[in-house]
Protein backbone atom coordinates (compact mmCIF):
# COMPACT_ATOMS: atom_id res chain seq x y z
CA UNK A 1 0.00 0.00 0.00
CA UNK A 2 3.39 2.16 -0.75
CA UNK A 3 2.26 5.65 -2.98
CA UNK A 4 4.31 5.85 -5.86
CA UNK A 5 5.42 9.53 -5.67
CA UNK A 6 9.01 8.32 -7.04
CA UNK A 7 10.44 10.14 -3.79
CA UNK A 8 11.51 8.18 -0.83
CA UNK A 9 10.29 8.79 2.32
CA UNK A 10 11.85 10.31 5.31
CA UNK A 11 12.07 8.17 8.48
CA UNK A 12 12.96 8.67 12.00
CA UNK A 13 13.23 5.61 13.72
CA UNK A 14 13.50 4.85 17.47
CA UNK A 15 14.32 1.32 18.57
CA UNK A 16 12.87 0.74 22.11
CA UNK A 17 13.19 -2.42 24.34
CA UNK A 18 10.19 -2.22 25.66
CA UNK A 19 8.83 -3.87 28.74
CA UNK A 20 5.27 -5.41 28.46
CA UNK A 21 2.64 -6.49 30.84
CA UNK A 22 -0.51 -8.46 29.89
CA UNK A 23 0.47 -7.84 25.96
CA UNK A 24 0.12 -4.52 26.19
CA UNK A 25 1.60 -1.24 25.12
CA UNK A 26 0.14 2.24 24.30
CA UNK A 27 0.66 5.07 22.23
CA UNK A 28 -0.39 7.99 23.34
CA UNK A 29 -1.08 11.48 22.22
CA UNK A 30 0.79 13.57 24.26
CA UNK A 31 -2.22 16.38 25.03
CA UNK A 32 -2.24 17.74 28.68
CA UNK A 33 -4.01 15.28 29.63
CA UNK A 34 -3.36 12.04 27.93
CA UNK A 35 -4.02 8.77 29.84
CA UNK A 36 -4.13 6.67 27.45
CA UNK A 37 -6.97 4.39 26.22
CA UNK A 38 -8.94 2.95 29.47
CA UNK A 39 -9.44 -0.89 29.25
CA UNK A 40 -9.13 -2.81 25.49
CA UNK A 41 -10.92 -0.75 23.25
CA UNK A 42 -13.73 -2.02 20.57
CA UNK A 43 -11.57 -3.25 17.06
CA UNK A 44 -13.65 -1.73 14.32
CA UNK A 45 -16.76 -3.18 13.76
CA UNK A 46 -16.74 -4.06 9.73
CA UNK A 47 -12.99 -3.74 8.94
CA UNK A 48 -11.24 -5.57 12.24
CA UNK A 49 -7.46 -5.67 12.65
CA UNK A 50 -7.32 -7.13 15.77
CA UNK A 51 -3.43 -6.34 17.37
CA UNK A 52 -3.90 -2.62 17.30
CA UNK A 53 -7.11 -0.12 17.83
CA UNK A 54 -7.81 3.17 18.17
CA UNK A 55 -9.74 5.18 20.74
CA UNK A 56 -9.48 8.64 20.66
CA UNK A 57 -5.92 10.29 20.02
CA UNK A 58 -4.46 7.06 21.47
CA UNK A 59 -4.00 3.53 20.15
CA UNK A 60 -3.73 -0.26 22.05
CA UNK A 61 -1.20 -2.22 20.76
CA UNK A 62 -1.41 -5.89 21.34
CA UNK A 63 2.24 -8.18 21.63
CA UNK A 64 2.59 -11.89 21.80
CA UNK A 65 4.54 -12.00 24.96
CA UNK A 66 2.65 -11.72 28.21
CA UNK A 67 4.85 -10.37 30.46
CA UNK A 68 8.61 -9.36 29.81
CA UNK A 69 10.45 -7.97 26.84
CA UNK A 70 9.75 -7.19 23.54
CA UNK A 71 11.80 -5.49 20.35
CA UNK A 72 9.88 -2.79 19.33
CA UNK A 73 10.92 0.17 16.51
CA UNK A 74 8.60 3.13 16.33
CA UNK A 75 9.45 5.00 12.78
CA UNK A 76 8.09 8.29 11.86
CA UNK A 77 8.24 9.34 8.48
CA UNK A 78 6.65 12.36 6.05
CA UNK A 79 4.78 9.57 3.76
CA UNK A 80 3.97 5.95 3.53
CA UNK A 81 7.31 4.08 3.79
CA UNK A 82 6.10 0.97 2.54
CA UNK A 83 4.91 -1.74 4.16
CA UNK A 84 7.49 -4.47 5.18
CA UNK A 85 5.58 -7.95 4.62
CA UNK A 86 8.84 -9.82 3.73
CA UNK A 87 10.25 -9.24 7.31
CA UNK A 88 6.88 -9.74 9.25
CA UNK A 89 4.00 -11.91 9.73
CA UNK A 90 1.55 -9.69 10.22
CA UNK A 91 0.73 -6.24 9.05
CA UNK A 92 -1.99 -3.90 10.02
CA UNK A 93 -3.17 -0.34 9.26
CA UNK A 94 -5.40 1.96 11.13
CA UNK A 95 -6.27 5.76 10.85
CA UNK A 96 -5.44 8.08 13.93
CA UNK A 97 -5.79 11.39 14.92
CA UNK A 98 -3.45 13.20 16.76
CA UNK A 99 -4.41 16.49 18.65
CA UNK A 100 -0.76 17.74 20.02
CA UNK A 101 1.45 16.80 16.93
CA UNK A 102 3.25 14.25 19.22
CA UNK A 103 3.34 10.65 20.52
CA UNK A 104 4.75 8.77 23.04
CA UNK A 105 5.08 4.72 23.40
CA UNK A 106 3.81 3.78 26.87
CA UNK A 107 4.75 0.47 29.07
CA UNK A 108 1.75 -0.71 30.91
CA UNK A 109 1.40 1.27 34.11
CA UNK A 110 4.94 2.19 33.58
CA UNK A 111 7.50 4.90 31.53
CA UNK A 112 6.66 6.13 28.58
CA UNK A 113 9.25 6.63 25.85
CA UNK A 114 9.36 9.83 23.79
CA UNK A 115 9.32 9.17 20.19
CA UNK A 116 9.85 11.80 17.43
CA UNK A 117 7.68 15.03 16.50
CA UNK A 118 4.94 13.92 13.88
CA UNK A 119 5.84 15.89 10.49
CA UNK A 120 2.48 17.33 9.77
CA UNK A 121 1.82 18.61 13.23
CA UNK A 122 -1.58 18.17 14.66
CA UNK A 123 -4.23 16.23 12.51
CA UNK A 124 -4.46 12.40 10.65
CA UNK A 125 -1.78 10.11 10.53
CA UNK A 126 -1.62 6.43 9.54
CA UNK A 127 -0.45 3.43 11.59
CA UNK A 128 1.09 0.54 10.53
CA UNK A 129 1.66 -2.46 12.85
CA UNK A 130 4.21 -5.32 11.75
CA UNK A 131 4.26 -8.29 13.75
CA UNK A 132 6.61 -10.90 14.05
CA UNK A 133 7.03 -14.23 16.91
CA UNK A 134 3.39 -13.38 18.67
CA UNK A 135 2.97 -17.21 18.29
CA UNK A 136 6.64 -17.68 19.63
CA UNK A 137 6.25 -16.02 22.84
CA UNK A 138 4.23 -17.94 25.17
CA UNK A 139 4.79 -18.02 28.78
CA UNK A 140 6.88 -20.32 28.72
CA UNK A 141 9.09 -18.83 26.07
CA UNK A 142 12.83 -18.88 26.70
CA UNK A 143 13.56 -15.19 26.99
CA UNK A 144 17.48 -15.67 27.77
CA UNK A 145 18.66 -14.71 24.53
CA UNK A 146 16.59 -11.91 24.04
CA UNK A 147 13.16 -10.99 23.09
CA UNK A 148 11.14 -13.75 20.77
CA UNK A 149 8.48 -10.93 19.68
CA UNK A 150 9.60 -8.16 17.27
CA UNK A 151 7.53 -5.00 15.97
CA UNK A 152 7.40 -2.16 14.12
CA UNK A 153 5.22 0.65 14.26
CA UNK A 154 5.03 2.98 11.47
CA UNK A 155 3.38 6.30 11.35
CA UNK A 156 3.05 9.29 8.59
CA UNK A 157 0.18 11.98 7.91
CA UNK A 158 -2.20 10.57 5.62
CA UNK A 159 -6.40 10.75 5.47
CA UNK A 160 -8.75 8.93 7.81
CA UNK A 161 -9.36 5.89 5.81
CA UNK A 162 -10.69 2.63 6.98
CA UNK A 163 -8.28 -0.09 8.94
CA UNK A 164 -6.88 -2.94 6.91
CA UNK A 165 -4.75 -6.07 7.10
CA UNK A 166 -2.50 -6.09 4.60
CA UNK A 167 -1.04 -9.41 5.79
CA UNK A 168 -2.26 -12.22 8.01
CA UNK A 169 0.30 -15.12 9.30
CA UNK A 170 -0.25 -15.74 13.22
CA UNK A 171 -3.28 -17.27 15.08
CA UNK A 172 -2.45 -14.67 17.48
CA UNK A 173 -3.24 -12.15 15.41
CA UNK A 174 -6.21 -13.76 14.36
CA UNK A 175 -7.15 -14.49 17.37
CA UNK A 176 -7.66 -10.72 18.42
CA UNK A 177 -10.02 -10.30 15.33
CA UNK A 178 -12.33 -12.46 16.23
CA UNK A 179 -15.63 -10.63 17.58
CA UNK A 180 -16.10 -10.48 21.50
Amino acid sequence: MSESSGLSATVHATHIDLHVSYRQAYLVDCTDDAEGPEGIPDDHPTHPVGIVRVEGGDAFLVTGLHTGTVDFTVAVADRDPGADVEGFEDVVEISIESESGRFELREWGGPGHELPELPAGPGWYRLRYHARGMDDATDDADLSNGPIDHYLLQIWPAEETLPQVVKHGSASAAYWRQPD
